[in-house]
């Protein structure tokens, strides 16, 4: 009677399948962070900064000098900032994104230069107090770090960028009294359409 010896067991894979997973997961995300799209433009964010923009322009339109009109935009552009930043936050934090690597860090890199350029040309243009050449100097330098930081995100927002330049260009021009108007339609529905858009098909 021949014994039949036990084939040996196979050597245990180093680390479990669980363990693996995860590894790979980590793997795939970082893959999705480093090529994909940023994803947490809030759309209800852009919503909101475009009421703030609305607000902005009817409330400036009855500035009774030039000082008043500015600091109305100023003191709506840090409301909208503040609001904006927060909604990406939580839309970053709720898709389980960070805002400051990978792709997101790219979308930041891309928008910071043109608001930088935005809020250095407001100082000379209000130090110098041509007022009337703050309109169009916004609406292009804010539509091109929109379209910039979204070379690295979902497709309405550099559409919406794009949209601010073709304000910014309009504004330029036109006679000084469409200034306020354009200013408007660009931070005001301009924004909500795209945060509308940006909403409704890239979940919130």
């Amino acid at each position: 009677m021949f014994l039949v010896e036990p084939s040996p067991e196979p050597d245990e894979p180093h680390g479990s399948l669980g363990d693996r997973a995860v590894s790979d997961l980590g793997f795939i995300r970082s893959t999705i962070e480093r090529s994909g799209r940023f994803t947490a433009v809030s759309g209800w964010g852009a919503v909101f900064m475009g009421a703030v923009g609305l607000t902005a322009a009817v409330v400036s339109s009855r500035s009774e000098s030039r000082e008043a009109w500015l600091s109305t935009w100023l003191v709506a552009a840090g409301v909208a900032l503040v609001g904006g930043a927060w909604a990406m936050w939580s839309k970053a934090s709720a898709q389980g994104l960070p805002l400051f690597s990978g792709v997101g860090r790219k979308f930041l890199l891309g928008l910071s230069p043109g608001l930088v350029a935005g809020a250095a040309m407001t100082f000379v243009l209000a130090r110098a107090e041509l007022y009337d050449a703050l309109p169009a100097t916004w609406l292009v330098l804010f539509g091109a770090a929109v379209v910039s930081g979204g070379a690295f995100s979902v497709r309405p927002v550099p559409l919406t960028g794009a949209g601010f330049m073709a304000l910014g260009i309009i504004a330029i021009l036109a006679p000084p009294s469409w200034g306020t108007p354009l200013l408007g339609l660009g931070f005001g529905v301009l924004h909500a359409i795209g945060g509308f858009w940006i909403a409704r098909r890239h979940g919130g």
